[in-house]
C-alpha cells in the first residue's frame, strides 16, 4: 500500500528526502559491517543470495563511469531475484564514499569490488533499526511510483 503525501509525490521536498536517506544508508552500512552483515562483490553476492535469501535485507548495485556489458547483465539478474524474493534494491553513485564507509572493515579499499553489495541480517535487534527502517520505506515507496530500483547519491564528505 502507498501512502505518501502531496508533497513528497510532487518533489517538492525531494532533495531533503534523498539527502535523509542518503545519511541513513551510510548509517546501515556503517552499523552493518562492524557486525559482519555485509557482503561485496557481485560474485560473493550471488553465492549469498542463493544460499539464504531470506537473510537479505537490502541489495546496492554501484554505479559507475563505465559501460561494462557483462556488469549489466549481473545486475539485470540480481535485480530480477531481488524482485522475486522481496529484497529492497537501490542503485548508488559515488563508488569513492563507498569505499570510504566499507574500506576500513573488509579488505583494501582498492581491491572491494564494490559493484554489489548486500546487507544481510543475522541479528532480528538490526530489523528494528531506524536507519534501514528509513531505507526500506524510501524503496516501498519508490515502488509505489514505479522507480523499482531507485537512485542515491551518497554525498562527498
Amino acid at each position: 500500500m502507498c501512502n505518501m503525501t502531496f508533497e513528497e509525490n510532487s518533489g517538492e521536498n525531494s532533495s531533503d528526502r534523498m539527502e535523509s536517506v542518503a545519511t541513513a544508508l551510510e548509517e546501515v552500512l556503517s552499523s552493518a559491517l562492524p557486525q559482519g552483515c555485509i557482503t561485496v562483490g557481485v560474485y560473493e553476492a550471488a553465492k549469498s543470495l542463493n544460499a539464504d535469501p531470506d537473510n537479505v535485507v537490502l541489495c546496492l548495485l554501484a554505479t559507475d563511469e563505465e559501460e561494462d556489458v557483462a556488469l549489466q547483465i549481473h545486475f539485470t539478474l540480481i535485480q530480477a531475484f531481488c524482485c522475486e524474493n522481496y529484497i529492497n534494491i537501490l542503485r548508488v553513485s559515488n563508488m569513492r564514499r563507498l569505499a570510504e564507509i566499507l574500506g576500513g572493515g573488509v579488505k583494501p579499499a582498492a581491491d572491494l569490488d564494490l559493484h554489489c553489495i548486500l546487507v544481510t541480517n543475522p541479528q532480528s535487534s538490526f530489523c528494528k533499526d531506524p536507519a534501514l527502517s528509513k531505507v526500506n520505506r524510501f524503496c516501498r515507496d519508490s515502488r509505489c511510483l514505479d522507480q523499482w530500483v531507485p537512485v542515491i547519491n551518497l554525498p562527498d564528505r
